[in-house]
């Protein structure tokens, strides 16, 4: 290539290009990113490059790379996010694609070496190339996993994953999104070498060159057949027979990416690349537009990326790096904190009431680690590393450095009030103490505090090392500074903070109460039960109601709601009490049906895991002659849910549409593709979700009552949205 061709590449924003004996290397490093990303400006620089690259007759051959640890992590969402018609969206992506299909068929080899991770339409480049090298290490992941946003892969994945490992694997990749480690991505084809460093990929990648100096992508040879069969072999036809029943018992028609990404393989993999690709072009834009998507990368993309840019925590604080911590109980709470806090690289003091209970907790992070080792995301190294900084003790001596003390024992008043106590009788003046409760009021339980400035609450949600949520809850002394350093803490431990003020069950736990309390409650009207979770599903929710309550334990709900009975009566005000009390109150205290923890709840737990509908609830509650229609019990979970979050915003409870809307999702799985509670209502428009609500009060009970803020709201024709 001659220097100006060189020169001309070095001159793209983001793009610079050196030349070894006509091997031109291509590396691609956005410098005000982390990590680069397929937006603004990139595909005019690529095509830029690609042409240079092309008409240079001594340019012999082609490294892709990057100057970041990752590869390309995907297109820049934003700018998706800004789309606004099918035709933009369509150029965009053909745009893109133009560019890859000329550099595949250029003649020249072309080779992508791939410094780590490679998701979305970095790994589509990465198929555009002829050969693919990663570097070895655990860090790395492959993947288009545009699924998870509603969308699908636009840069000629559906096309070229396909041709080149099979439909079938193609089909469970993009469809479920899963992110693959290198040995698997190497075992079904998707990389062709593994390197140890980067000179290493760099040798490779110029040796392949060397040796290959006229590529051709298989694709585009004669008589190329698809591994395994094309769209209408006899193998692969049972394939889209089952496919989209198997998704739908899944996704239950929630997502409609999914088909779409059916249809672009089945659909592609009859006809040439070309035709293929036109065809993704064309079901990428019905992806953008669709109502999921919006929602999705609304929530999950914008508001979460807010959050995580400290929307929520209180300006004109430093940066605050948590040293040590230290965890009063080690059961299961406990030890998922002690595990999740160690493994940022922050050291732990893990104290119980006996040593057998504290070395148990600690030995749930060994057993963690074990499973990880044993599918190679982790060493015998990190792992004894890892468990050096957990210091399991029953002495409340020890806790005597930490700058953080997370309490997390029984649901107690009193044992609670003995921990804050004795923690602070030797924990530095400067230490934040946190409660990881999560029904007691913050405030009430910092009344046993010496400093309830300094006292907070940390909400985990189990299993912690899996959750990605941590719920801050602000007692009404509790202080910025304080709030300030809990925030950091969290985000420290790769967690996702939002921020409440205080009140009865907070705000996940509040709001949560009201889905499986309505299950139970259309259970004591007469509705078949199977007909209650067949909706819970349908509403895209984890779990059903029944189901959920299982989970959760029927005999502690029962606890919980007593007590608040027992504290409203005590500061006087009138006792609500939930329809669904009564039918919790038979079936534990009648029946002794305490959930799956005790083999039998609403459901029958067998000894080899199967459960099933326990048939005797069919004698307490006879269902109905007539039953309602099954859009109506979808519309009961989901409309009690909303209401309730928009009363939580009504009141000051949550802070922020952001957190509203992540906590719903991240906390106890509302419906993803509704993109949160207050954007479920925003999505159907305010007054359409008010007009539905009167109707559900006229067939259902006051709960259904629109929140005040909804009428203002309305009347003002604003909808939910931070500043």
């Amino acid at each position: 290539m001659s220097i100006n061709s060189v020169d001309a590449i070095n001159a793209l924003n983001h793009f610079s290009a050196e030349s070894d004996n006509g091997i031109i290397t291509v590396t691609i490093d956005q410098s005000s990113r982390k990590m680069n990303v397929i937006g603004d400006g990139f595909t005019d620089s690529f095509a830029v490059m690609t042409d240079n690259f092309i008409n240079d007759a001594s340019a012999k051959g082609l490294i892709l790379t990057s100057g970041k640890e990752t590869f390309v992590v995907g297109a820049d969402i934003d700018q998706l996010a800004n789309i606004k018609t099918a035709e933009q969206a369509f150029e965009l992506v053909e745009d893109l694609k133009a560019s890859l299909r000329k550099l595949e068929k250029s003649g020249k080899p072309v080779v992508a070496a791939m410094t780590g991770t490679a998701l979305g339409g970095g790994l589509e480049l990465a198929l555009a190339c002829h050969y693919r090298i990663a570097i070895d290490s655990p860090k790395t992941k492959l993947g288009l996993p545009e699924v998870k946003l509603g969308l699908l892969p636009g840069g000629g994945g559906t096309q070229r994953l396909p041709r080149l490992v099979g439909i079938q694997s193609a089909l469970e990749l993009m469809t479920q999104g899963k992110e693959l480690r290198l040995a698997a991505a190497k075992d079904m084809g998707l990389i062709d070498a593994v390197a140890t460093d980067k000179a290493d990929m760099f040798k490779q990648a110029k040796d392949w060159i060397n040796a290959n100096p006229s590529a051709q992508q298989p694709w585009d040879k004669k008589g190329f057949k698809i591994p395994g069969g094309d769209s209408k072999h006899p193998s692969i036809v049972p394939i889209f027979s089952i496919a989209p029943a198997m998704a739908n018992q899944k996704s239950h028609g929630n997502y409609p990416a999914i088909t779409h990404i059916m249809s672009c393989v089945f659909e592609g993999c009859l006809v040439d690349i070309d035709t293929g690709l036109e065809l993704e072009s064309r079901y990428f834009a019905a992806c953008v537009l669709s109502a999921e998507s919006r929602n999705m990368i609304n929530t999950l993309w914008t508001q979460l990326n807010s959050i995580k840019k400290g929307q929520s925590r209180p300006d004109g604080f430093e940066r605050y790096k948590t040293k040590k911590v230290g965890i009063l109980g080690a059961g299961m709470m406990g030890a998922g904190i002690a595990y999740v806090t160690a493994k940022a690289g922050i050291d732990v003091v893990l104290l119980d009431t006996e040593m057998a209970g504290a070395e148990k907790g600690k030995s749930y992070s060994a057993t963690i680690l074990d499973k990880a080792i044993s599918r190679k995301r982790s060493t015998e190294e990190k792992k004894q590393a890892l468990l050096n900084r957990i210091k399991p003790t029953v002495f409340y001596e020890d806790l005597a450095e930490c700058d953080l003390i997370i309490e997390a024992v029984f649901e107690n008043r009193e044992i609670k009030a003995k921990c804050t106590q004795q923690s602070e009788a030797v924990i530095p003046n400067t230490a934040v103490y946190a409660s990881n409760t999560s029904t007691l009021p913050i405030t009430g339980l910092a009344k046993a505090s010496t400093r309830p400035n300094q006292f907070i609450g940390l909400h985990f949600f189990s299993p912690v090392d899996k959750m990605p949520l941590v719920e801050i809850i602000m007692g009404e002394q509790t202080d910025d500074a304080t709030l300030a350093k809990a925030f950091d803490y969290v985000l420290q431990i790769g967690k996702t903070p939002i921020v409440v003020n205080d009140s009865r069950g907070f705000y996940t736990s509040r709001v949560f109460g009201t889905y499986v309390s309505e299950g139970v409650a259309m259970l004591g009207e007469g509705v078949h039960p199977r007909s209650i979770e067949v909706a819970g599903m349908k509403t895209g929710m984890p779990m059903p109601p029944l189901a959920l309550q299982d989970e959760v334990s029927l005999s502690l709900a029962l606890h919980v709601s007593e007590q608040q009975q027992l504290d409203m009566k005590a500061e006087g005000k009138p006792i609500a009490v939930r329809p669904s009390y009564e039918i919790l109150k038979t079936l534990v205290k009648e029946h002794n049906r305490e959930g799956k923890k005790n083999g039998k709840g609403f459901y029958e737990y067998a000894d080899n895991g199967d459960k099933y509908l326990w048939p005797e609830l069919m004698d307490l509650y006879p269902a109905k002659a007539e039953q309602p229609s099954q859009q109506d019990l979808i519309d009961r979970l989901m409309f009690i849910q909303a209401n309730e979050s928009a009363k939580c915003y009504q009141e000051n409870v949550v802070r922020s549409v952001a957190d509203t809307n992540i906590g719903s999702i991240f906390g106890w799985g509302f419906a993803p593709h509704q993109g949160g509670t207050l954007q479920f209502i925003n999505a159907m428009g305010l007054e359409a979700f008010i007009t539905r609500s009167r109707e559900l009060v006229t067939q259902y009970g006051e709960r259904f009552e629109p929140a005040q803020i909804l009428l203002d709201m309305a009347d003002k024709g604003e909808v939910f949205a931070d500043d």
